[in-house]
This record gives C-alpha cells, structure tokens and sequence, in this order.
C-alpha cells in the first residue's frame, strides 16, 4: 500500500494558513504555493539515490556524493498544477516538464481528458506528479494511469491539500504511488470540495472564477 506523507514543517503550516485565508489575493497566493512547493520538494527527494564520484577542491582531491540513478520529470496536472512546477525547479533545474490537462465536469465530478504532453523519456525517469488540491482522487488517479500507460515505473503525487476520498481513490487504484501533501483536511461539501480547504485553487492562481 502506498504510503500518505503528511509534511508538518512549521514553515509550510504558517504559509498554508496565510493560503487558505479568504482575503488573500491571487499574488501572494501564487508566491506562498511556489514557496510551500519548494519547502516539501525537500521531503519528496530525501530518498534520492547518490554515488560517490572524485572531485578536487582548491586544497585537495577527494570523494564526494552527487545524485545518482534516473533524473526527474515533474508533471503538473493542468492547470492549478502549474503553481507548483517552479518552486520544485528551483530544487531540480534541469528536471524535465511535461504536462497533463485534466478538468472535473461540474454535473459528474468526474475529470475529463484534454491534452498531454509528456518529456520523450518520461519511461526512464523519476516523476512527479503536481496538483494542489487531492478531493475526490480522479484526476490524479487518471493522470497516474495515463503515465504508467506510457511506461513510468516510478512515480510521487504531490498535493497541497488532501480530503480522505482522494486518497483514498489514489491508493486503492495505485497502490505503488506515494502521497505527500502538507494537510489532511476532514473531506469533501455536496459539490466535492475539499471542507476546510482553500477554494478552488486554479482560480486563486489566476484570479479566475
């Protein structure tokens, strides 16, 4: 069974509440998700394999670790998923970007597909996958599949915030794919979302209704 990390770093939970307040704007709104991005890229790559290769300071020559093993896709799932590709490429710059489009339809709550883009070596790489809020789990789910589809083998969620449906829809569907979110709130309101949660995340982004 996959494993749900819950990142209780005192800096990610001050950020985490200026976000869900009401009367933050789409500005700092933007800035806090980038920053909590970053923060909890951290925990996501702590495991990452090293080997030892040999260097030469300006004093002496000696051995020293350096990452090591598959490099790192990230793929935000469109589009609230894009406010937090840049505080992780601030940790993993040369990591590629692909993308995915999913929507929720508003009658079924189901996701719906609209387009992918995905780096030519998605299959050899590291991935993780990108969206703020985990509700019902559909669309991170879907999205999962459609990668293992095209040959990933190893691949993290990321979330801001989580509702126990959506984790448990991801684990039970994917149940080799880890979760890292930096809140488990208590679950989701007749229109499926997440109670308390923060809104709806791509509109506090973009300053979009």
């Amino acid at each position: 069974m996959s494993k749900l990390h819950v990142i209780n770093h005192p800096l990610i939970q001050h950020k985490l509440t200026i976000m869900r307040m009401k009367k933050t704007g789409s500005k700092d709104f933007r800035e806090l998700l980038e920053e909590i991005s970053t923060l909890m890229g951290y925990e996501l790559t702590k495991d990452l394999p090293l080997t030892e290769i040999e260097i030469e300071t300006p004093m002496a020559k000696m051995k020293s670790k350096v990452i090591s093993g598959k490099k790192v896709a990230i793929i935000p799932i469109l589009r609230a998923g894009l406010g937090m590709v840049d505080g992780l490429l601030s940790l993993l710059p040369v990591a590629k970007v692909g993308h995915i489009g999913l929507y929720r339809d508003h009658e079924t709550y189901k996701p719906v597909f609209y387009y992918s883009k995905l780096p030519f070596d998605i299959e050899q790489r590291e991935v993780i996958v990108c969206d703020p809020m985990l509700a019902t789990g559909g669309s991170a789910s879907d999205a999962i599949r459609l990668l293992k589809d095209n040959g990933c083998g190893s691949i993290r969620l990321m979330c801001l915030v989580a509702a126990p449906d959506g984790v448990q829809k991801v684990q039970s569907e994917h149940p080799d794919v880890d979760i890292y979110v930096a809140a488990y709130d208590e679950g989701l309101d007749e229109n499926a979302y997440i109670l308390p949660g923060l809104g709806d995340a791509g509109d506090r982004i973009f300053g979009t209704k």
